[in-house]
């Protein structure tokens, strides 16, 4: 995701994730492995979500992969 401000590489989150379709959300766990960027054009952080339920993940999917 997209951030105005950095976040340390190894820090543990938990966020609330929601659909720009339905408005549905998720929340999730998750440990940032990177943030690339500086103050003026913003961050980017990945992270790995840890501990997904079967329905979280299938939520997450339909999410960034929604029917045509």
């Amino acid at each position: 995701f997209r951030s105005s401000r950095p976040f340390a590489v190894w820090r543990e989150m938990t966020m609330t994730l929601q659909s720009p379709g339905d408005g549905g959300k998720i929340c999730c766990t998750g440990v940032v492995i990177s943030c690339t960027g500086n103050k003026h054009t913003g961050y980017h952080v990945s992270m790995v979500l840890t501990g997904l339920s079967r329905q979280a993940q299938a939520r997450l999917s339909a999410m960034a992969y929604p029917p045509l």
